[in-house]
């Protein structure tokens, strides 16, 4: 099991404390090895494995298990004394399961830890039945750090030519060949567990958004065109990092002769962003200072998800930067959001408590007419918070007014921000 210790840190200040613990993300992001770190840091602090309870309900052993059967097993099982640790795995496959874990926090002598990877972890039922009970978590695929530990796991000679402390792990290699295929392969767990193809990898990651497709959207939504859903899919995902709109995708359809109105185009991106796979980014405009309700962003849950899709192409690149970098700023715990200028858009706006940063991302800055651009409108914005332009050209790096430029690799892996 290799260790991802962000996730674990953060949950740990919450041991013992009186919130059930959601884990909530996309599948196969790893949130149920997560829990068995906690699992096993709750060993490490003396915990005894009699006082560790564990439930994965995808398995099929609890496929017929009701609410109230849950309830009486746990019950059942419970020692008599002392603290129990309760881990209920994908929950959400259980009718009433609030019900149940709010029963457990009020009746029982338990820690509850719980996951799940569709929109019932997100309803307004979380709220009802667990108010200022609860603490949540949002789990999504291996970070570019975490990937370069996962890949140390299974490669003994990566190259010599940079050194990378990662926690307890040395990586050798070129940082920016890691980098590029990263972007291709994604960051989901499971694809980094062995040195697969790309092929190999995107077979995996195809079966992830075909059971996250079926499962979490068309079965328990009751969606009858399928075909509807995946082209709207689709066109979400060839427009990653552009602006568009309902009215957008509707007007596309219908030029395919596909019929279909604005409010179901959004519902089925709502359901989309629900089960993690897409995340909506809104536009805020910075002059008048207020959130923009038309034309968002969205972007994918893990670049590999839209390329096992549609295929890799070199000229998605661009935007799979804009994906990458989107991402990690969620990991870190910012809000995002595009920035509108009267001179055009600021890439991304990230704030967090008292920290705010300005981004821009070009994938090279080989003209004149990309370097005004870029350094341009971040010039614009006249305030003493940090701005930086991030590529990947081979000698990125500088300061320019200002204007901290990166390569994206060492952004990603830097704790500056």
């Amino acid at each position: 099991m290799i260790l991802r210790p962000d996730y674990v840190n953060r949950i740990m200040p919450y041991v013992d404390k009186p919130f059930v613990k959601i884990l909530s993300g996309v599948r196969r992001s790893g949130k149920s090895t997560i829990l068995k770190m906690v699992m096993e840091k709750l060993r490490e602090c003396g915990v005894s494995d009699e006082h560790i309870l564990s439930y994965n309900f995808d398995s099929l052993q609890y496929e017929d298990m009701t609410a109230k059967m849950i309830y009486n097993e746990v019950k059942e099982r419970l020692p008599e004394k002392g603290k129990t640790y309760l881990f209920l795995d994908e929950i959400q496959e259980i009718e009433g399961w609030e019900k149940v874990v709010n029963s457990f926090l009020i009746e029982l002598d338990v820690d509850i830890y719980v996951t799940g990877s569709n929109s019932r972890m997100l309803s307004s039922e979380i709220s009802t039945y667990l108010t200022g009970r609860y603490v949540q978590f949002y789990v999504f695929p291996l970070s570019f750090a975490e990937y370069l530990i996962f890949r140390a796991s299974y490669q003994n000679e990566l190259g010599d030519d940079v050194l990378l402390n990662i926690g307890t792990k040395v990586i050798t290699h070129s940082i920016k060949e890691e980098f590029a295929r990263y972007l291709r392969y994604g960051g989901f767990p499971a694809v980094h567990l062995h040195d697969y193809n790309i092929d190999e990898a995107y077979t995996i990651v195809r079966d992830i958004y075909n059971s996250t497709i079926f499962t979490d959207i068309v079965k328990r939504s009751q969606i009858r065109k399928v075909d509807q859903l995946e082209r709207i899919v689709k066109f979400a995902f060839d427009n990653i990092g552009r602006t568009f709109s309902a009215a957008s995708i509707s007007k596309y359809l219908k030029s395919e002769r596909r019929a279909i109105d604005n409010e179901t185009v959004y519902g089925y991106l709502n359901r989309l962003v629900n089960a993690f796979i897409l995340h909506r980014c809104t536009r805020y405009d910075l002059q008048g200072k207020e959130i923009l309700k038309t034309q968002e962003k969205y972007y994918v849950c893990d670049s590999a998800m839209k390329y096992s899709v549609l295929g890799y192409s070199s000229d998605s690149v661009a935007a799979m930067l804009e994906n990458v970098v989107y991402l990690e700023f969620l990991r870190r715990g910012y809000d995002v959001k595009i920035g509108k200028l009267s001179t055009g858009e600021i890439d991304f706006v990230a704030t967090k408590q008292e920290n705010k940063l300005y981004v821009q991302i070009s994938e090279r800055i080989n003209s004149e007419e990309t370097r005004n651009r870029e350094y341009g409108r971040l010039l614009f914005i006249r305030d003493n918070y940090p701005k930086y332009v991030l590529c990947t050209d081979d000698f990125a790096g500088g300061n320019h007014e200002g204007i901290i430029t990166m390569h994206i690799a060492d952004f990603l892996l830097s704790n500056d921000y």
